[in-house]
Parts: structure tokens; sequence; C-alpha cells
């Protein structure tokens, strides 16, 4: 009975798995098309998947650890925060002294910005200032773009150039997805639609953004550098933005802000693979 008390109270979701459900799209987009660019899938990738997926998971027991030393969370809680920092630290090294002994060293070199942007977060955890942090977000979805030339280096076995466009190409397009989140959630709590140059000046930002990474990456296919149809999948975010501005989420649940942004992050990640290999 004792043996099964303590059982359950390990495995407590809100633990063992992070809660902002949408954050899983910002390491599973990159982590996907780093893979399909490198288009071979090898022993070394699925260490990689592992590893990442266990650093991913790492951020919410030691969050919670964080939140029971600053007085957030009861005490109770902080055995389980440490028996999932456990498994998924052991996990996580297990994989990467793997992919060390296969001859990635260096990739030990990306983990270099993900420790500070960590530490910021905890910082923050701590203060109990975490929540509507953009800046922290921003930084943090360039962190998890780090997995898309982390999953072509090792497919290809060696370092590549073109890893770090996909990175850069991934962290715009996360970085814009979170700008339009936060646009999104702001339109929710009006009482109603406000006049369209208030729609257009609350989206600026926004649009903005996509506009941005749609010029730069018609840019770069003039030049040369990336597939011809890569413009694609930034033209659907740009348009995506431009209809959320124009028609704000009055009142519209945050769930179904979630399902949207999820379902135009999928669409991307396809056809973000499908003009790099494919197409």
């Amino acid at each position: 009975m004792d043996i099964t008390a303590s059982s359950q109270s390990l495995f407590r979701r809100h633990i063992a798995l992070p809660q902002d459900h949408g954050s899983w799209v910002f390491l599973l987009s990159p982590l996907l098309i780093g893979l399909f660019a490198g288009g071979v899938w090898n022993f070394a990738s699925f260490l990689l998947v592992v590893a990442c997926m266990s650093a991913f998971l790492l951020r919410q027991p030691v969050a919670i650890a964080t939140k029971v030393y600053s007085g957030r969370r009861p005490k109770r809680e902080l055995l389980p925060a440490q028996f999932w920092i456990a498994i998924y630290g052991l996990v996580g090294l297990l994989a990467l002294a793997g992919l060390v002994f296969m001859g990635h060293l260096y990739l030990l070199v990306l983990l270099a910005p993900g420790l500070p942007v960590f530490a910021w977060h905890l910082y923050l955890v701590s203060r109990r200032i975490e929540r509507r942090q953009m800046a922290v977000e921003l930084v943090g979805c360039g962190v998890l773009a780090l997995a898309a030339p982390a999953a072509l280096w090792v497919s290809r076995g060696q370092l590549d150039p073109q890893g770090w466009w996909l990175w850069l190409l991934v962290w715009l397009q996360s970085a814009a997805s979170i700008v339009y989140a936060y646009l999104r959630l702001e339109q929710r709590v009006m009482q109603s639609a406000p006049a369209i140059g208030e729609r257009v000046r609350m989206g600026r930002r926004a649009i903005s953004f996509t506009t941005f990474n749609l010029l730069l990456v018609s840019g770069l296919l003039l030049a040369g550098y990336i597939p011809a149809l890569l413009p694609l999948p930034y033209t659907l975010q740009w348009l995506e933005t431009v209809w959320g501005t124009l028609k704000p989420a009055v009142g519209v649940k945050p769930t179904h802000i979630g399902i949207r942004q999820l379902i135009v992050s999928t669409l991307f990640t396809v056809l973000f693979i499908l003009a790099w290999t494919v197409l």
C-alpha cells in the first residue's frame, strides 16, 4: 500500500510533463525539419531525439523544484520533481554521451546558449514573474531551433554550413509565431472589434515580423541559398498574420487560439520539409 502511494506521488503529470502544451511545436518543428533535411536517419539521429526530448522535459520538474524552494509550491512536490530531474537528466546525459562517443563532440557547443537562457527562466520563476515574458520566449525558441542544425549534422555525420541557415529560418518563424500569439491573446480580452486603423496598429509588430521573414527568404532565394519554393510556408504564415490582424479574436478562448496556432505551425513544418527536400 505504501509502495502504491509512493508511486502515485511520484507520477504527477503537472510535474513530469510541460503544462504549456503549445511549446512542444517549438522543439518538434525544428527537430523534424533538421532530420528530413539531413536525408538519413541513423542511430545518432535517434540519440539526438532522445537527448533533445530529455532536455525539453527536464525544464518542467526543474521549474517545479525552483517554485518549491521559493515558496510557491508545497514541499511535498519536491521529491517528485527530484525524481523526474534524475530520470530526464540521466537519459539525456546517456544519449549525449553516446553522441560524443560516435564522434559528434561539436554538439556540445550548442549547449552553451541554452544554459544561460534556462538560468534566466528559472530566475524569473523564482521571482514569480515568468509569465508573459516575450523576450525570454523569443530567445528560448532560438535555443530550441538549434535542434534543426543538430539533426542535420548528425544525419550527415559532419558539420554543414547549411545547418545555420536552417537554424536562422526556423528561429525566425518561431519568433514570428510567438509575437502573433501575443497579438491574438491581446485581442481576445477586448469588448468589441476596434476600427480598422486600430486593428492594424495592434498587429503592426506581428505583421512586421512575418513581412521581414518573407522578404528575407525571398532574398535568399534570389541569391541562390535556398530551394525555390521555400518562401511558400512563410507566405502562409504572413497570410495568417494579416488575417488575424484584420479579424480580431474578440472573446475567443485561449484553447482555440492555441489550436489554430498549432495547425498553422504544423502546416508550416510540412511545407518547409516538402520545399526543402522534395519540391
